[in-house]
């Protein structure tokens, strides 16, 4: 789907969410990259294969 210089990464590459945003809607918590990835502002993702990936937010820290 990447059409732009510098190919984005592939949606099933660890580096996926590194991919250009193509549709934004922060209104409704979610952005379409350019491989096809859906990711939710809770940082959970659906791939372009159905796949679901749990969102995957880091630990708080307590100091």
């Amino acid at each position: 789907m990447c059409t732009h210089r510098s190919t984005c990464p592939s949606a099933d590459s660890p580096d996926a969410e590194a991919a250009q945003v193509v549709a934004a809607h922060p209104e409704q918590g979610w952005s379409l990259l350019c491989n096809g990835v859906l990711l939710f502002e809770d940082t959970g993702e659906l791939l372009p294969d159905g796949q679901v990936i749990a969102p995957h937010r880091p630990l708080a820290v307590l100091v």
